[in-house]
């Protein structure tokens, strides 16, 4: 592995493998869903559950990487997107189909699946698997990606929508912002700033997504710089230190977390995102492994609803203290992440950009991806 050169369009290998490590934390943070009685776990021990010594971090913390998801994400917007929706190359039909494309597919798949698979275990339980909003009222804003907007959580069908929801609306602000207010990196340090004294969901959205741009801008300031070596060699090494300063801290007030990984997260994706060239068949993988995050992270629900109604019509306990019936639930779980990218949502994304932008907007979306 060695440092090379890079365009300005090639893949953040880094950041794709963060990206899934922050996928696989949110899997086996949801393992306990399999507990579950109605919308709360039932006996659940989380340190007797399956190779709990090798993945404790992930049973522990893995709701925390939610906010690292927001913040790849900034990263990946402003490193992106900054100049060409601030010189007006990127217009917003062009940017809202890029969205709708890369989104809305598989997110309306998993709502009708869910839907309609949600009032089965209801007629065996007289109750529902986890998220128990699931009506009239919660699926209108989930046909818009609007179903935590709010300031609560909806808890409503495919629940693990409710972040990629509020990085909706998120998206919007990204793009006036550039617009019509500044690409200056001080607007980041003023939504950042401002996002911290707001008690609100969207709130912590915007302030890791901000936060991952302001990586994003720091790492294209420093691309040429002759400092460059020296100062990605000092941020490794607070990369390295924070993690045992958050250990001495004692992160269980949601806020030290919060506030660690606000400032944490930034420097870590400024560290990985440095030109580096791996052998073949690496990149391949990391990317592979990059692109079903999205999905691992819609369809996961859906797949533990199907095995919790197999074993209801089966009046069978769910067995999720087996080292078996984990593997195999990750696995598949993985394994159908791959095959739903590969054969769903790549083609969907292809169709919907086909027929809503010109020839010239998808090749320079293919250029940029």
């Amino acid at each position: 592995m060695h440092q090379s050169s890079r365009s300005p369009t090639e893949k953040l290998l880094g950041l794709e493998a963060l990206r899934f490590i922050a996928a696989f934390a949110v899997l086996i943070w949801h393992y306990q869903h399999f507990s579950y009685v109605a919308d709360k776990p039932v006996n659940f021990t989380t340190s007797a559950m399956p190779f709990y010594a090798l993945l404790r971090p992930f049973f522990e913390a893995g709701e925390y990487a939610v906010w690292v998801f927001w913040c790849i994400s900034g990263f990946i917007f402003f490193w992106k997107y900054r100049e060409a929706i601030s010189d007006r190359r990127t217009g917003g039909w062009t940017f809202f189909v890029f969205r709708l494309s890369r989104l809305y597919p598989l997110h309306f798949a998993t709502l009708m699946a869910v839907a309609l698979l949600q009032p089965i275990y209801f007629h065996q339980h007289g109750f529902f698997f986890v998220y128990q909003n699931n009506d009239i009222q919660h699926l209108l804003p989930q046909f818009f990606m609007a179903s935590d907007w709010g300031p609560s959580r909806s808890s409503s069908f495919n629940g693990p929508i409710w972040s990629i929801s509020l990085e909706v609306l998120v998206y919007a602000i990204f793009f006036l912002g550039l617009r019509f207010v500044s690409r200056s990196p001080l607007l980041n340090v003023v939504v950042i700033l401002a996002c911290m004294n707001i008690n609100m969901q969207v709130s912590s959205c915007l302030a890791f997504f901000y936060a991952g741009g302001l990586a994003a801008i720091g790492r294209r300031a420093v691309a040429q710089s002759q400092f460059r070596i020296g100062l990605e060699t000092g941020l490794w090494g607070v990369a390295a230190v924070m993690p045992t300063s958050l250990w001495l801290l004692d992160p269980r007030p949601a806020i030290v977390s919060w506030i660690f990984l606000l400032a944490y997260t930034p420097v870590l994706l400024f560290c990985l995102s440095a030109p580096l060239a791996f052998s073949m068949p690496t990149p391949r993988f990391v990317q592979a492994a990059g692109n079903m995050t999205y999905s691992s992270y819609l369809i996961h629900f859906p797949i533990q609803l199907v095995i919790a109604l197999g074993y209801s019509i089966a009046r069978a306990p769910i067995p999720y203290h087996d080292d078996w019936f984990f593997a195999a639930y990750i696995g598949t779980t993985l394994l159908a992440s791959y095959a739903t990218y590969r054969w769903f949502e790549a083609p969907a994304q292809a169709m919907i950009r086909g027929h809503l932008l010109s020839t010239q907007n998808r090749l320079l979306e293919q250029a940029s991806t």
